[in-house]
């Protein structure tokens, strides 16, 4: 059965694809089985720290691909400011703010089904967060973000040309 036929399933990205939601502004990739067995379901590159300008692109794309998301929860010190709700094509999408770490946004769909993105610094440069994007979404992985994003470079800001 096609997952067009199953609404009870999360519509999933084509492997290898690293989807612009909308130009200039953040990078989303998820893992692409049903499975969900690593550790991280996708991840998420912002381009900056403005959760207002950020976070309706990532939601409307998580929307899109897995259905409506009902809550974001973020580390609130990695943001420039964190609004208690955001709403995202006429729903309210609630906000949480607590210390998950600044590499980690947990999505949540319905009232229980949880996503987990590793959050790829705004700063990273192209080529660390492609690698660090791609490492996170491997089904088998079992790395958390935080780790990966040092293996790739992530956590480090790009050295000036």
């Amino acid at each position: 059965m096609a997952d067009s036929d199953t609404p009870d399933l999360p519509r999933l990205l084509p492997d290898a694809v690293h989807r612009s939601v909308k130009p200039g502004t953040a990078l989303l990739r998820l893992e692409t089985t049903h499975a969900r067995e690593g550790i991280l379901d996708g991840a998420w590159w912002p381009r900056s720290r403005d959760i207002g300008a950020e976070l309706p692109s990532l939601i409307s794309a998580l929307t899109e691909h897995l259905g409506p998301v009902t809550r974001v929860g973020l580390d609130g010190s990695a943001w420039d400011e964190l609004p208690t709700r955001v709403m995202v094509d006429g729903r309210v999408v609630h906000i949480d703010s607590f210390p998950v770490g600044d590499d980690t946004v947990l999505i949540t769909r319905g009232e229980r089904d949880h996503f987990s993105l590793m959050l790829v610094p705004p700063d990273t440069s192209p080529d660390a967060a492609r690698a660090a994007m791609a490492r996170a979404v491997r089904a088998d992985n079992v790395t958390e973000a935080k780790q990966i994003l040092i293996d790739t470079g992530g956590d480090t800001p790009p050295t000036p040309t």
